[in-house]
């Protein structure tokens, strides 16, 4: 690491951007992660895309059961 940095052609907010979404990873069990894959490959589903499913479908159910 260098002692000093020149920062005198910086541009302040250059990167910052108000409306940007960030979606943080999520990292499965081997053992999940293997049969997740199988039923999407089965269904002809990106994976992301079945968890999403699979996640919202729990959801409703929690849902019901709360109500």
């Amino acid at each position: 690491m260098k002692a000093e940095y020149d920062f005198s052609k910086g541009e302040r907010g250059k990167f910052y951007h108000p409306d940007a979404v960030f979606s943080f990873p999520i990292y499965l069990e081997p053992d999940v992660n293997d049969y997740l894959n199988r039923i999407a490959e089965e269904k002809h589903l990106d994976l992301q895309a079945l968890v999403n499913e699979w996640l919202r479908s729990n959801i409703k159910i929690a849902q019901i059961v709360q109500s």
